[in-house]
């Protein structure tokens, strides 16, 4: 083939760096955010947030006037240099017998204490839902370092430390030793002449530590640890202890007659007992936090004024920025300087930047505002009047695709009088009804949580009976998505919910 030149006609769509700029930032949850922030702000001069009291136009004051500043404008402002010299000369007007008449005792300063240290103990606030010294200061500890921290401040020879430390490192995060103390006998050098006894009795030694419990190797151990801690004079303590050595697997079927024959016990004595046993941790390793606390910063707030919802921005969560003029006024016109490049550069990221914060807060509120219009009965009643919602619906409202509206709705939260939730929370599919309507499947979990909260404790309802019940109120739901809704929302099955009254 011979080469040629062809002309051809089509269109095709460009990422251009501001579009993939916005794209990002929209799917950004508040917290990635500020962070996204505080590097623009760290790495373009031309960004300025606003500072607290002042007055803020979010508007460019560089807009329209930046390209018409002439080229030798300076930053200097007028009187600057008299200033200066006033202030010099003043200074060497002093001479050196006049400094202690004239310099008073006590100079004044700009900066009270309390701007740069901390308010002293003695001034907190007592209230704990005020000031929280833990949380603000402390980090995640793991289960392993929290058992290490007890073993160093426990007297022990060295052989005794090496085997509490291998322990240590084969107990699971729910504080369950894993490896059978034959498995961890192979783990150490034969030379050191270490026996299973010794094994043993460093297990004790560590069951001793806290959490309550740890360092058990079934249940029935984690149980019995927590039980002997407790004082002598514990009432139905024997009886816990006996049931809990002997007959623990017809506990965990929940054959309660069975229970009161064996353990020749009255239905309320018995009850008793359980209500004993059900104080007790049976995964003691899950009360030391090991991660750091994740805190959700709401996008939106919604509130109810005059019968009406509004929607408005958490402001508090989202700084204002702006271009800072003076660094602005820098930038000359027909300069093409290395140095005024950069500037002028800078400047327009920071236009693209503010212009891009503003795009995601409007696309946010017009996706807000859609939402609580859509499940108004959810804000006036709860759970059971959702309606089903899809993106679908949404992006047709606000004339944006789907992906945008999933970008939008991920990560974010919305504070309401009935608590916080994510906006992908409103988002449920749907469910036939007898009439020919539609149910939100939000709303089937939610009357499926009442009828169980509701039912006899000592017959349970099945899922068929679920099943029937919703169908009673028009609702057409399987027993296996009745199945499925009820996992979902963490409910044990009917045999594992019969309990004594």
């Amino acid at each position: 083939m011979k080469p040629s030149l062809v002309l051809k006609m089509g269109q095709q769509l460009t990422m251009t760096p501001q579009l993939q700029q916005a794209i990002r930032l929209l799917q950004l949850s508040t917290l990635d955010l500020q962070q996204e922030i505080q590097e623009a702000l760290d790495t373009n001069p031309m960004l300025e947030r606003e500072e607290e009291g002042e007055d803020f136009d979010a508007s460019d004051p560089m807009a329209e006037s930046l390209e018409k500043a002439p080229d030798g404008a300076t930053s200097e402002q007028p009187g600057a240099e008299s200033r200066h010299e006033d202030s010099v000369s003043t200074v060497e007007s002093f001479d050196d017998e006049d400094w202690g008449e004239r310099i008073p005792s006590e100079l004044p300063v700009d900066t009270a204490w309390e701007d740069i240290y901390q308010t002293s103990a003695s001034s907190l606030p007592s209230s704990d839902d005020e000031w929280d010294f833990t949380t603000r200061t402390s980090s995640g500890e793991s289960l392993q370092s929290h058992l290490l921290w007890q073993l160093n401040l426990a007297p022990m020879s060295d052989t005794d430390r090496l085997i509490a430390t291998t322990l240590i490192d084969c107990i699971n995060p729910q504080g369950f030793l894993d490896e059978p103390l034959e498995e961890v006998l192979g783990y150490f050098d034969p030379e050191l002449d270490i026996e299973l006894d010794e094994i043993e009795v460093v297990l004790r030694r560590i069951q001793q530590f806290e959490p309550t419990g740890v360092g058990a190797r079934d249940l029935r151990e984690c149980l019995l640890l927590q039980l002997r801690q407790l004082p002598s004079e514990t009432r139905w303590l024997d009886d816990a202890v006996r049931l809990v050595g002997d007959h623990l697997d017809v506990l965990g079927n929940r054959d309660y007659s069975l229970l009161m024959r064996r353990m020749k016990l009255k239905e309320d004595e018995l009850r008793q007992v359980i209500d004993l046993i059900q104080t007790l941790n049976p995964r003691p390793g899950s009360q030391i936090e090991s991660s750091e606390p994740e805190y959700v910063i709401p996008d939106v707030i919604v509130r109810k004024h005059n019968d009406r919802w509004l929607v408005e921005l958490n402001h508090e969560a989202m700084p204002r920025l702006r271009v800072n003029a003076q660094y602005a006024g820098f930038v000359k016109r027909a300069d093409s300087s290395a140095d005024n490049t950069f500037m002028r550069n800078q400047l327009q990221e920071a236009r693209w930047f503010i212009k891009s914060l503003l795009s995601r807060n409007e696309t946010l509120m017009k996706v807000a505002t859609q939402i609580v219009e859509h499940q108004r009965g959810f804000f006036e009643h709860g759970d059971e009047a959702m309606k089903p919602l899809v993106l679908h619906d949404i992006a047709e409202a606000v004339g944006m695709h789907e992906s945008t509206i999933s970008r939008v709705t991920t990560q974010k939260y919305m504070h309401t009088p009935r608590g916080i939730y994510e906006l992908k929370y409103f988002f449920s599919s749907h469910v036939s009804t007898a009439e020919g309507g539609e149910c939100s499947s939000t709303a089937i979990r939610a009357i499926l949580k009442k009828l169980v909260a509701a039912e006899n404790p000592k017959k349970p309802l099945s899922d068929s009976k679920i099943a029937g019940l919703l169908e009673a109120q028009g609702i057409q739901v399987a027993r296996r998505t009745v199945a499925k809704y009820r996992e979902s929302l963490g409910i044990a099955p009917s045999s594992e919910r019969k309990r004594l009254l």
